[in-house]
């Protein structure tokens, strides 16, 4: 039986495995990227996105978000929130209603990141 040697390896691993010729994610690119999936996995979440996106100029008020979803008006707000910190969507008050719109380009972003990655 022969006995493998630091470069017989070396040449193994070179015949079997192809060279890295893209861009890999760093851990912090990684972790970023891992908490917004995490965000949109589930899918009421996933849905209030698709909601937001389909709204005239990407934006709705939270009133208009509970019937489409069927959960209350404080299970979607705590939905909402999970988006907000994910960096998905932004919050503005007004009056005694909350406006939410996606961040601007983050979905083309996240599309980019998937391609170029996936």
């Amino acid at each position: 039986m022969a006995r493998a040697t630091g470069s017989l390896l070396t040449a193994d691993l070179s015949a079997c495995c192809s060279p890295i010729t893209g861009t890999v994610l760093d851990i912090a690119a990684a972790e970023r990227l891992a908490a917004v999936l995490k965000a949109l996995g589930e899918p009421t979440r996933l849905r209030l996105v698709s909601l937001i996106a389909a709204h005239h100029g990407a934006e709705a008020c939270v009133c208009e978000l509970t019937e489409p979803v069927g959960l209350s008006q404080p299970t979607v707000s705590h939905h909402l929130k999970v988006l907000v910190d994910a960096g998905l969507i932004e919050r503005e008050q007004r009056g005694k209603w909350a406006y939410y719109r996606l961040v601007p380009g983050v979905l083309d972003t996240l599309a980019n990141i998937l391609t170029r990655h996936g």
